[in-house]
């Protein structure tokens, strides 16, 4: 099993017998069928991919769409860190990402009566997306946008990734 960005307070656990993974804001986890991936999205954004055989699932959490500033060190945190380090990961394994599967999710208003238009969280549904597309990866689905808080699980395998949204 391949891991990227670990961090403290990301102990695997286990949940009906299968790993469990808690993704935080900068993670990245490339993980194999059966095992679980879970995180809790804002306006933040997961994006979700898997090989067309499901065997390796792969999810990031990501914080900024945007490049990092100059003075700031870029993490996992910012998109496309975050797309490079799941797309080594993939690659590690021998699958290619541009013939992967994505779902994404996430990218929700966390304060509408501030942000009617143009909140961070719909530009980083939109940076998701366009790099998907940028980069040949076929979108199965998404889930972003709207005034909601969502937790997000998916056991690799053949189902789709489970989201349970709450209302701001």
């Amino acid at each position: 099993m391949s891991e990227a960005t670990p961090r403290a307070g990301c102990a695997r656990a286990m949940r009906d017998g299968a790993p469990l993974h808690t993704l935080h804001p900068g993670d990245v986890r490339v993980v194999d069928r059966g095992e679980r991936l879970e995180t809790l999205l804002g306006s933040c954004v997961a994006i979700v991919m898997t090989d067309p055989r499901r065997t390796v699932g792969a999810m990031c959490h990501v914080v900024h769409s945007r490049p990092a500033i100059a003075e700031v060190r870029e993490t996992a945190a910012w998109g496309e860190m975050a797309l490079r380090t799941m797309y080594g990961g993939l690659l590690a394994r021998g699958i290619v990402p541009a013939l992967c599967e994505a779902w994404v999710y996430g990218g929700g208003n966390m304060f509408p009566a501030l942000f009617v238009q143009g909140h961070v969280g719909a530009d980083n549904a939109g940076w998701a997306l366009e790099a998907l597309g940028r980069d040949g990866v076929r979108v199965l689905g998404q889930d972003v946008g709207g005034f909601v808080y969502r937790k997000l699980a998916w056991t690799v395998g053949d189902g789709e990734p489970e989201v349970v949204t709450v209302q701001v």
